[in-house]
């Protein structure tokens, strides 16, 4: 008898439980997806070749935010670019992680010690808590990958916080935003962010960088409202596309061909996940905070390539980063400054006059290497070099390649690019045949290294002025790859 009334017994509870979490997961989980998945919700196949990025892709089940990965906003009382929106202010107690999901909290903190500044930004221009001259003490939060992707597909399935407060999934680098999405669970004002809506847009923070800096854009209607349900977004990021989802369906395309000088999307990026209060949309009231915006999971993927050169700054698309070095708290997107953490090619002095990085002609992203000189000007060599270190390669034969454009008119012979003690040959485009002028074509070269590079080694490209006095000198120089061969 004991043992059937504890079987009974065992029945009854998993039954109750199954119940319980079915209920839970009809209020919850509009959508559900295998949350050890590490195929985009849009390619359970995985045609598109794609492979997990760890250091920036996050599932969240740990019981602290993983610090290596993620820049907590207010964390030993550092603050990445900007404390938050004004009136409210990122606060690292509100990155909470609870039973596998990610929760940026709001909530109103009166005794909360918020900066004593002003945030000023487009027509925004207020005090850290405070709102028309009257305390306003909402807090808010935001994390922000370490590392920055070039290319690939980021997702997440997430719910928006149920205020009139913004939830944000987004990416930012070198003068170039990507919003894959802002969402407001409750807004106040009936503008361009609804409950029932999500909005995407890319900026282009070249300077003067004065607003609108808005590139592109695109909001999407939905058949829900995003603070009620869990759903997965993803956006699809390639060298001359971008693919908006939502729940594995293609909800928006846009390509470099249609956007032209648009398409400013060409540098690498780091994540944001914040909330913010957006106060032409309506203040957040009291009474509903605390509220969270709820992240399961965040994922990037990005497909394999053989080419050992950042494709971004040896396309001459933007500088070369050495994330080994601490980011500044300080480096906002339109920041051309040679740091630690990030340097660009050197042009000296006396080359800028034939020598710049231009976007009139490209095979690539939307900048290329212009050298144009003439012969009776050009009495020094011409130096474009890439910072120390730019370039590592071990022991061992590799292909280096770039492409490049010469026009009709040029006399030059040759240009040479070397690296570190290796002494390529020089590039030979006098002799082009006519018809392998004005387009672009792809020059190569086997080269052989007996040990490493030294840490300090420099790519060099050099045109001498000797060779140029045969007359002008006019051509392009994009997409430099170099491939080590097995």
């Amino acid at each position: 008898m004991k043992s059937i009334f504890v079987k009974s017994a065992l029945m009854l509870l998993i039954a109750q439980s199954l119940t319980v979490g079915q209920s839970h997961a009809a209020e919850q989980n509009a959508v559900t997806v295998n949350n050890k998945s590490t195929l985009p919700f849009s390619d359970q196949s995985n045609k598109g070749g794609w492979v997990l990025n760890d250091q920036i892709s996050d599932e969240f089940d740990g019981t602290e935010i993983d610090q290596q990965k993620w820049f907590v906003q207010g964390a030993n009382n550092e603050y990445y670019i900007w404390k938050g929106r004004a009136p409210s202010q990122f606060a690292p107690h509100n990155v909470i992680l609870d039973g596998g999901i990610l929760k940026l909290r709001s909530q109103w903190e009166p005794n909360f010690k918020f900066a004593q500044e002003n945030y000023a930004d487009g027509s925004v221009d207020a005090k850290y808590g405070e709102h028309e001259g009257k305390p306003f003490p909402v807090t808010t939060a935001a994390i922000v990958s370490n590392k920055r992707f070039l290319n690939g597909y980021m997702e997440v399935r997430s719910k928006a916080v149920n205020a009139a407060m913004t939830s944000a999934f987004w990416a930012i680098g070198y003068q170039s935003e990507l919003d894959i999405y802002e969402q407001m669970g409750n807004p106040k004002i009936d503008g361009d962010i609804k409950a029932n809506l999500s909005k995407s847009t890319v900026h282009d923070w070249s300077p003067p960088a004065i607003r609108p800096t808005r590139a592109f854009h695109h909001k999407e209607k939905l058949p829900f409202n995003v603070a009620d349900e869990f759903h997965v977004y993803g956006a699809e990021w390639g060298e001359d596309y971008l693919n908006l989802y939502l729940d594995g369906n293609l909800i928006k395309r846009f390509t470099q061909k249609e956007l032209g000088d648009r398409w400013v999307l060409t540098r690498p990026l780091e994540i944001w996940l914040d909330s913010e209060i957006f106060s032409w949309l309506g203040m957040p009231n009291k009474e509903e905070l605390p509220a969270d915006f709820e992240i399961d999971y965040v994922r990037v993927w990005q497909k394999p390539t053989n080419n050992l050169l950042d494709k971004s700054f040896f396309g001459f698309e933007g500088p070369k980063l050495f994330e080994q070095n601490k980011r500044p708290l300080k480096l906002v997107p339109e920041n051309s400054q040679n740091n630690e953490y990030q340097k660009f090619w050197d042009i000296d002095a006396a080359s800028k006059a034939f020598a710049s990085i231009t976007n009139e002609k490209r095979i690539a992203g939307t900048k290329s290497l212009k050298i144009a000189t003439d012969s009776k000007s050009l009495n020094k060599d011409l130096f474009i070099k890439a910072p120390k270190g730019a370039v590592t390669l071990d022991a061992g034969t590799y292909v280096f390649s770039t492409r490049v454009w010469v026009a009709l008119d040029n006399k030059l012979e040759s240009f040479n690019i070397n690296l570190g003690d290796t002494h390529f040959a020089p590039f030979m485009i006098s002799k082009l045949d006519h018809a392998e002028k004005a387009q672009w074509i792809t020059l190569k070269r086997k080269f052989t290294l007996s040990k490493s590079l030294p840490v300090d080694a420099q790519l060099l490209i050099n045109v001498n002025a000797k060779k140029a006095t045969a007359g002008n000198a006019h051509f392009y120089i994009d997409d430099m790859q170099i491939i080590k061969l097995k």
